[in-house]
């Protein structure tokens, strides 16, 4: 295949030496294990851009939160290295380049209203159903709604759904009605305990559209739901109306339109097939765009490049790595090298 004509970086999460931050210039070559101030044998949970300065990068890891201005060349920790906690997701706010939170385990979220020169301990609250004797409940993405960008709501693996009305002063849990679904007997799931509740407090991603202000959609092991009012309630939308697979881990609303959505669908947590839909009707309808390449484990993770709509990457549990530069009608496959696995997290620049 040809090469991408795009930078891409990779984040893995894989303990000892294979984790870490890994780059392929554009036009191929070799992937690059990156240092430049970063920790030896570092596990990488996620990545975000700045908005508008894509060479900007933020990772969470396992050993605090880093900061690139340089493409990845170099970084530095943010000061939450101290809390000895793994930091699994990163929120910039979508107007305020100095306010950011970040998501880690026990359902703690740290907030910086100075660009990190100070942080705060948020008083979050652990939902009644969390599954809790599995790991310690993490933070695995948040998103705020950007018409009100102080709303804020966080979906917690195993744990369900959390929001703040309030920039992060104070939170409710918003998992009932989850929990209220997973009842009917097709969403009744259960892997880590005994608990049939499991899987619909599965929580991967949740996203907020623009064109859809206190619409909330969230993404578990059972599927695709909605809340049409900030979580009050919660209906299964039916992702199994498109899609033979539905395991749901990654899901976005692209920078350059709020009408179109990606979703990352896969068989199951540690599967052997994924699989990569387009919404561009702000959700009504999907579309598999992943034409002609081969996805052999679960898809993690997918990214929307900032300044190009029609470049999107996107990454598997066991280390595929695929792009495309016009809309999903032609693929680029960059797999990372040998032993590199557990992938959470890319990003273009």
């Amino acid at each position: 295949m040809d090469s991408m004509q795009s930078t891409l970086l990779v984040g893995s999460a894989r303990p000892g030496g294979l984790g870490g931050m890994y780059r392929l210039g554009a036009g191929g070559g070799e992937w690059q294990h990156l240092g430049g101030g970063l920790p030896d044998k570092l596990q990488v949970n996620s990545v975000v851009q700045r908005p508008g300065t894509p060479s900007e990068l933020f990772i969470g890891t396992h050993s605090g939160l880093f900061h690139s201005t340089d493409g990845g060349d170099s970084w530095t920790e943010m000061g939450l290295a101290k809390e000895y906690t793994a930091i699994y997701s990163i929120l910039l706010h979508p107007s305020d380049p100095d306010t950011i939170y970040a998501g880690m385990d026990g359902t703690v979220i740290h907030k910086t209203e100075d660009g990190g020169a100070t942080w705060r301990k948020l008083a979050t609250v652990q939902p009644e159903g969390a599954i809790t004797g599995c790991f310690p409940v993490r933070v695995l993405r948040m998103a705020a709604d950007p018409a009100n960008p102080d709303e804020v709501y966080a979906a917690l693996e195993v744990g369900g759904v959390i929001r703040s009305l309030d920039g992060g002063a104070t939170w409710e849990d918003i998992s009932h009605g989850l929990l209220d679904l997973s009842t009917q007997p097709h969403l009744r799931n259960h892997i880590l305990s005994d608990d049939d509740t499991e899987g619909m407090m599965d929580l991967h991603a949740v996203a907020v559209s623009a064109e859809q202000p206190g619409k909330i959609w969230a993404a578990n092991r059972m599927g695709l739901f909605v809340s049409e009012d900030k979580g009050d309630t919660w209906a299964e939308f039916g992702i199994g109306r498109f899609s033979d697979l539905t395991y749901g881990r990654d899901l976005k609303v692209s920078p350059h339109d709020p009408a179109v959505f990606l979703a990352a669908l896969s068989d199951s947590s540690r599967g052997v097939a994924g699989s990569l839909y387009r919404s561009a009707d702000t959700g009504a309808t999907w579309q598999r765009i992943d034409h002609d390449i081969s996805i052999e484990s679960t898809l993690m993770t997918v990214s929307i490049d900032p300044s190009d709509p029609g470049l999107v990457v996107c990454a598997s549990r066991l280390g595929q790595v695929f792009g495309t530069e016009d809309g999903g009608a032609t693929w680029q496959s960059c797999p990372l090298p040998d032993g590199v696995e557990d992938v959470r997290a890319v990003v273009s620049i």
